[in-house]
């Protein structure tokens, strides 16, 4: 008989092949106004890459598969565009993996490597159109009729039956229309770039002028040969790119462009074109303390304003939001200060009460389906608002997202009780059945226990070898993202899988959400407002404060690892406090915050020129000759999120100040890697690292 895998070995290549276990998850759920169809994409397998468009028949309680790339023609001829659209929505699959439909959601619009195609979703059939060139964003009209849709930074419209016709074409180099620039696809969460009026005779697009925008360069030092790839980087305190907004009749391919003061308000954050209602946008002050929601005549391109908000810290920009209900009236989420609660409105009234946290909308039609926390932000559940007031639609401690169209809702779950989640279809509030998750189970099984750290009430999770208290001591590994959003403790199994595989190997694994972390409100937000280091006071307090609670914890040997600004805070807890970490893995950290992007940068710590304390404070880099802990730095060569040159300018300081550290820089790899073998070892050096320098 062959031997069963050790699961402790076995994980890291699991979870890469995986990719996290995402693999096999069905996802982008999108549900017919008529409550007839679900349509959304899933891979076949749990290790298969290659994402699907499926459809799920809600009568007959049966999913069907609409169309499937091939392995071959999955990641064929990506243009650059789609490259970079995938990065920044951290994108872990190839093939379909993303899809626009018609109102009516018969029909649907995808690409595969730059080739476009429509879906018949009632047939369950698709069909390759022809394009000009490799396509970037097709989006079907209201009516499924035409598709609007990019080309080398070209805006395109085709008839489906008829002919492509060019609206606008890219005017110099580094120009393009109808595409989300980088701050709006990494930090807004906006990643489209043009949108069609309710009736299908006219286009939104925006305009993005890139040629003021620094460049920075991506080398590949495995091929000498190779000439260094040039990207447009916003970098904190320097031009961002120039976005006008047009709009575009579709028949007579005239343009007319949106007004509004680009000077003050240089950032589109939001757009929406809603049903017999003029178009809406909501443009941003670079500091981002006051926006603006405007409605724009669409024959003029004029503006009038619906609404200023301003905040002293900043206005924060909810998912989906603002948009309008079929009667028209404007749905927005606004953090109102004096209950220190993210509250939905409608019309400018708040409709949400006191307390709960609203976290995004996720559609609005007669009513509004959104997801918020009720006092623990460790569990985020699924809302419907209509005129009677907001009814929860999930029950379990969890995570819960959903989607809705006529009668019909499905709702995902993610518990503590599998590490895999539930697609519920519900139709008239009876469960049709599940929309089936082949994602592979993972041989680590985690076993969280939460808890509420310090006097600052810090939401923790403690992870133990085989879910147990031990006899003895154990090395305490501190697991943080611990940043601005980005909540690592949740009440789902799944999103402590990592966590469990390192306290098996002999850690007792500590993730704790501080200041900052979303789902507490407003004030809780803002307490990183020019002071990143706070996040680091809350690891510290978290930790002690556990340590009071449970003996076993080793405080003669803490250690720390994280990724992203989980690295930024693994360095300065190297750093600023040797005292309390004895060793830190410090993943694609931002170790300068001069070197990161405008949008994000500069709404915490504000213009570097006028806020250099701040920026000083919150950047690792220049404590680096205090260095006295063993550190791993772990950095992808192509990361065009936070450049490699963070890690590299750490390295050469702690070098020059005699301070000896390891360095591990993986080439082409960008900021969450794809490859299965980077994956596992990634895993894998951390572990050998921690173990050499903890001891366990």
């Amino acid at each position: 008989m062959p031997e069963t895998p050790d699961p402790l070995d076995e994980f890291p290549r699991q979870a890469a092949r995986t990719r996290g276990f995402s693999l096999g998850v069905p996802r982008a759920f999108t549900v017919s106004p008529d409550g007839e169809r679900v349509v959304y994409l899933r891979t076949k397998t749990g290790d298969d890459p290659v994402s699907c468009l499926w459809a799920f028949d809600v009568s007959g309680a049966k999913e069907r598969l609409v169309f499937d790339p091939g392995a071959e023609e999955a990641e064929r001829d990506l243009t650059d565009a789609e490259r970079a659209r995938r990065e920044r929505a951290r994108e872990r699959s190839s093939g379909v993996t993303s899809y626009a439909t018609d109102d009516s959601v018969r029909r649907a619009v995808f690409t595969v490597g730059g080739r476009m195609f429509l879906a018949n979703l009632v047939e369950g059939s698709a069909r390759e159109l022809s394009a000009p060139g490799p396509v970037d964003d097709p989006r079907l009209d209201p009516a499924g009729e035409r598709i609007a849709f990019v080309v080398d930074g070209a805006m395109h419209v085709r008839d489906i039956e008829g002919g492509v016709r060019e609206l606008a074409s890219s005017d110099a180099p580094d120009t393009s229309w109808g595409l989300a620039e980088f701050v709006a696809a990494e930090e807004m969460d906006r990643f489209r770039g043009h949108w069609w009026s309710p009736d299908g005779s006219m286009l939104a697009a925006e305009h993005v002028d890139e040629r003021d925008v620094l460049v920075w360069h991506i080398s590949d030092p495995t091929d000498p040969a190779a000439e260094p790839r040039a990207v447009r980087y916003p970098q904190a305190g320097t031009n961002n790119a120039v976005v006008t907004l047009w709009v575009f009749d579709v028949a007579t391919g005239e343009r007319v462009e949106v007004a509004w003061d680009h000077e003050a308000f240089p950032y589109l954050s939001r757009v929406h074109w809603g049903e017999r209602a003029p178009l809406l946008l909501l443009v941003q002050t670079r500091d981002q303390r006051t926006v603006r929601l405007l409605e724009a005549d669409a024959a003029t391109g004029g503006t009038s304003l619906v609404v200023e908000r301003s905040d002293p810290q900043w206005i924060d920009l909810p998912e989906e939001a603002p948009v309008r209900l079929s009667d028209g009236r404007v749905v927005d989420v606004v953090a109102d200060r004096d209950a220190d609660t993210y509250r939905l409105t409608v019309a400018g009234e708040s409709v949400t009460p006191p307390g709960l946290q609203v976290r995004a909308v996720l559609s609005a039609g007669d009513g509004v389906l959104f997801r918020a926390s009720d006092g623990d932000p460790t569990e985020i559940h699924l809302w419907r608002w209509t005129q009677d007031g907001a009814d929860r639609l999930s029950e379990e401690p969890g995570v819960h997202a959903g989607a809705e169209g006529g009668d019909a809702l499905v709702r995902t779950s993610a518990t503590v009780h599998s590490a895999r989640s539930v697609a519920t279809v519900m139709r008239r509030g009876k469960v049709v059945g599940e929309i089936e998750n082949v994602s592979e189970v993972s041989v680590v099984e985690p076993r969280p226990r939460f808890l509420t750290l310090g006097e600052r009430e810090l939401p923790a999770a403690l992870l133990l070898p085989g879910g147990r208290e031990p006899d003895g001591p154990l090395p305490v590994l501190m697991d943080p993202y611990g940043g601005p959003h980005w909540a690592r403790v949740l009440k789902a199994a799944g999103a402590h899988l990592t966590s469990q595989w390192f306290a098996d190997n002999g850690f007792a694994v500590l993730v704790v959400d501080g200041r900052g972390v979303d789902g507490r409100g407003p004030a809780w937000d803002r307490e990183v407002y020019r002071d990143f280091t706070v996040t680091l006071e809350d690891q510290v307090d978290g930790l002690h404060a556990a340590a009071e609670r449970f003996e076993f914890l080793d405080l003669g040997r803490v250690g720390i690892r994280g990724w992203s600004f989980g690295g930024e805070l693994a360095a300065m807890a190297l750093l600023r406090r040797p005292d309390v970490f004895h060793a830190g893995v410090v993943g694609a950290p931002v170790i300068d915050q001069h070197l990161y992007d405008t949008f994000y940068t500069e709404r915490y710590l504000g213009l570097p020129d006028e806020e250099p304390e701040a920026y000083r404070r919150s950047s690792p880099l220049f404590d680096a000759a205090s260095l006295s802990r063993p550190m791993l730095l772990i950095h992808g060569l192509a990361d065009d999120n936070v450049f490699v040159a963070n890690s590299l300018r750490l390295s050469a300081a702690l070098f020059e100040a005699g301070r000896w550290h390891e360095l591990v820089l993986i080439p082409n790899a960008t900021h969450l890697t794809r490859s299965t073998a980077v994956t596992e070892n990634i895993l894998r050096v951390q572990l050998d690292f921690l173990q050499r320098s903890l001891g366990p």
